[in-house]
């Protein structure tokens, strides 16, 4: 089986539960700043991922999108011998965490109801440390009933969710938003003007419109007069930047031109969890997926989620060659369990996996920093690019919808080239393009 059906007896890890957990102050605006984040990707930000982030270096970790209603029905069950708290729906669970994470944590809300949102929060609100609303997912799923990207056309009810969400909480918990780019530039600012008025503590913009597909270029200049505008409001927000940033070297290239206080991560963290170091891990294979499933079992990681995220890694190749992916990858997928991967991935030291995780976040000592925190952005030389014009796809035109075989050949001709300084940053490849979900939100 998978799964634990009753937890593990103490003795297997008496000291893991009982481990003390590091005072850190509430969040502020600065604590959005000069750092790498990793973005909230359905299915792709489990918990597993969010560990092995912070250990490499993201400052702070989003959890996957959650709908208001679907954690309303769950219960809070935590793990006794690895402290894992998890809430579960009827088959499996809905959200998963640690207290290890909590300081770093924030949890992402799919909602178009103030009230619902409200109560969704509440449910969590011990065991993260801020909320975010889901202001940017345009897939069907999401916009049908109101929330994602279509509250971006709703801003009086957008307006209304974060006011509520912080009036609601204590001072304590922080309160943000992520957004896409408006077709007109004007009409972003108008937004982010009635956003920033409603108390939150942090703004990320992903830089592309509603219609604009993954495989199309950010529009990553447009953010620059952003960021100075909600500078001008004299409210101190961090705004933090999204889109087509390859990692921690990358991440130099989107602060010079945007001028964003931060850089969130999406694609190139569901391809390498390590690429928010300044040396990501090459060679996935044998220096990370292994590690990453004994993780997984060892924190009762719903193994579903660890093959999901497992079959999503690659990174460059150093020593490895990319059969060797290869065979690990086609083994996970025949995978029905983690005991099905024995002979790839034993012995099953999860534990002494965990324990280093646990270690690199306790080394930053009560402050949410990383080893190598991002320069300040006062300190970056502006590099300018020439601005683009906006055009119908990334405009307010309505996208049309594709042939099977014409979508199939459009994800891989039309997928963003690495450049050369990708290979520093553990990707000797674009990051595959699943063509199911819109993995950032």
């Amino acid at each position: 089986m998978s799964r634990r059906s009753q937890p593990p007896s103490p003795e297997s890890s008496p000291r893991i539960a009982k481990r003390p957990r590091l005072e850190y102050p509430p969040l502020t605006p600065d604590d959005y700043k000069n750092g790498l984040m990793l973005a909230p990707m359905v299915r792709s930000g489990a918990l597993p991922t969010r560990l092995y982030a912070l250990k490499h270096g993201a400052k702070l970790v989003w959890g996957p999108e959650t709908v208001d209603k679907a954690i309303l029905h769950t219960t809070r069950v935590v793990d006794s011998v690895t402290g894992v708290v998890s809430y579960h729906g009827k088959s499996k669970p809905i959200f998963t965490t640690h207290p290890i994470e909590k300081p770093f944590l924030i949890y992402q809300i799919g909602s178009a109801d103030p009230d619902l949102a409200v109560q969704a929060a509440k449910m969590v609100m011990q065991d993260v440390s801020g909320f975010d609303l889901n202001c940017g997912c345009p897939k069907p799923f999401s916009t049908h009933a109101g929330m994602g990207a279509a509250l971006l056309t709703n801003p009086d009810l957008l307006c209304s969710i974060l006011t509520a969400l912080r009036e609601a909480m204590p001072p304590e918990i922080a309160i943000s938003a992520k957004i896409r780019l408006l077709p007109s530039q004007e009409d972003t600012l108008k937004l982010v003007e009635r956003i920033v008025n409603t108390g939150i503590t942090a703004l990320t913009v992903h830089c592309r419109t509603r219609n604009m597909r993954m495989r199309e270029k950010a529009i990553i200049e447009r953010l620059r007069e952003i960021v100075e505008f909600v500078e001008r409001m004299g409210k101190g927000i961090a705004v933090i930047a999204n889109g087509d940033c390859l990692g921690y070297e990358d991440s130099k290239r989107v602060r010079a031109v945007t001028r964003a206080h931060s850089v969130m991560i999406a694609t190139a963290a569901e391809a390498n969890p390590t690429c928010f170091s300044p040396k990501p891990l090459k060679d996935l294979e044998q220096t990370f997926i292994p590690g990453y499933i004994r993780l997984g079992k060892y924190l009762n990681n719903h193994w579903s989620s660890t093959k999901f995220c497992a079959t999503q890694f690659q990174g460059a190749h150093e020593h490895a060659s990319r059969n060797d992916l290869k065979m690990l990858r086609e083994a996970i997928m025949r995978a029905k369990s983690y005991d099905d991967l024995e002979g790839f991935v034993a012995p099953w030291t999860g534990e002494q996996e965990w324990a280093e995780i646990v270690q690199a976040i306790e080394a930053r000592a009560g402050q949410r920093a990383p080893p190598c925190p991002l320069e300040d952005i006062s300190k970056i030389e502006y590099v300018p690019l020439p601005v683009r014009e906006t055009n119908a796809a990334e405009g307010d035109a309505e996208e049309k919808p594709l042939g099977e075989d014409q979508e199939k050949v459009s994800l891989v001709s039309e997928q963003p080239q690495i450049p050369q300084a990708a290979c520093l940053l553990g990707l000797d490849a674009p990051p595959r393009m699943t063509g199911a979900v819109d993995v950032a939100v």
